[in-house]
């Protein structure tokens, strides 16, 4: 009798993010990748070098970071090996006291082959690592080549887009998301080139509209993407070092004209938009605010009592003229649904952006806050 073949199982790849900051940052550098290197299921493939760079969020006054990165092969579940970081943090005293705060060791699983896995403890490939230049350069020391299985693109080319000489930089949201007010504070940090949208976007259909509608017509709408598209024309692009900052994105703006014309006019519109939107920068990185219903309805209803010398969350003025309500919360809900399908699976008009962060914008300060470190990390 010929005896059963053995399923071989092969090893899984991983990237580790590796930092310290805290006592001899070198020292437990090297013990942490000395207990990983000798950890029974797991074979050490390459370290990359130490790189000194400065504490991105946090406390202020923190010390530098010493940074690295190293790839291994293990026969370790996603979450095991999860456990098996968490546990050589432990052993070189790791404390979790202050969100970014000073670590002894802080090892972070960037990446496990190409999957990509969402639950509540985990969360690969690392949300915020295609904007960390700390995480990036070292990554691509080591594994230029490996595939980041969201971007659709390789570290180096992560790398590369986050170092364009004049970054273009988008936060998206729906009316009431604050992408105003988080883009403004940006720009400010930064001091980039601040462009807000011409108008806010309707997040209604007409269905649900019973006065001030947005256009039906392609050519109303055809007008409305010019405006938008104006200052991101690739021959007019600025060459300074210090970035652009919007608070919109023009695919936001093909999304919203979806919900509203009727399908006779669609397909006139989409092809003016197609033409219009290759002619345009596409964000190298986009940060998409996401809001709950509650906070939605809570946002309106302040809005409606706001007066005219309060400009928080103006975009929702023109969403509360075409429908109010229930109704208009849930219109931009659905177009939120739309932004974000775009945003991680494409099929749009314009490219993917590489980067795309996502931030709970429920708290506006402390998105604000998400924001502007997720830029910071980018220097």
């Amino acid at each position: 009798m010929v005896p059963e073949t053995e399923s071989v199982v092969r090893p899984s790849r991983c990237l580790i993010g590796c930092g310290a900051n805290v006592g001899s940052r070198r020292e437990q550098l090297d013990q942490a990748i000395d207990m990983l290197r000798f950890m029974p299921g797991v074979e050490m493939l390459q370290v990359s070098r130490f790189v000194e760079t400065q504490p991105i969020g946090g406390p202020p006054g923190q010390p530098p970071f010493l940074n690295a990165a190293c790839l291994v092969e293990t026969s370790f579940a996603p979450e095991e090996m999860l456990d098996m970081l968490a546990a050589v943090e432990n052993t070189l005293h790791r404390e979790r006291h202050t969100r970014w705060g000073p670590r002894t060791i802080d090892l972070d699983l960037l990446m496990y082959d190409e999957q990509v896995i969402t639950t509540e403890r985990l969360q690969v490939p690392h949300p915020r690592m295609t904007t960390r230049r700390f995480v990036l350069e070292p990554a691509t020391e080591i594994a230029a080549d490996l595939r980041h299985p969201v971007a659709g693109c390789t570290l180096r080319e992560l790398l590369e887009n986050i170092s364009q000489r004049h970054l273009h930089v988008a936060v998206v949201g729906v009316p009431g998301s604050g992408a105003a007010e988080v883009a403004a504070a940006v720009a400010d940090v930064t001091l980039a080139r601040l462009l807000h949208a011409p108008t806010a976007l309707p997040g209604c259909s007409p269905a649900t509209a019973h006065q001030a509608e947005p256009p039906a017509t392609s050519r109303a709408w055809r007008e409305r993407v010019e405006a938008y598209a104006a200052p991101l024309r690739e021959s007019q692009w600025p060459d300074d070092p210090h970035g652009t900052v919007a608070d919109y994105w023009l695919e936001g703006v093909r999304l919203a004209a979806d919900a509203w014309l009727p399908p006779a006019e669609r397909e006139s519109f989409l092809s003016a938009f197609e033409q219009v939107s290759h002619e345009t920068v596409c964000p190298h990185v986009v940060l998409f605010l996401e809001v709950r219903q509650q906070t939605l309805v809570e946002r309106m209803a302040y809005r409606s009592h706001a007066t005219d010398s309060s400009d928080v969350f103006a975009d929702l003025v023109a969403t509360q003229a075409a429908a109010g309500g229930k109704r208009g919360v849930a219109a931009l809900m659905g177009l939120q649904e739309a932004m974000a399908e775009c945003l991680l699976h494409g099929g749009g008009c314009c490219p993917r952006p590489k980067a795309v962060i996502h931030l709970a914008a429920d708290d506006l300060g402390r998105a604000v806050l998400d924001a502007v470190a997720a830029v910071e990390a980018i220097a």
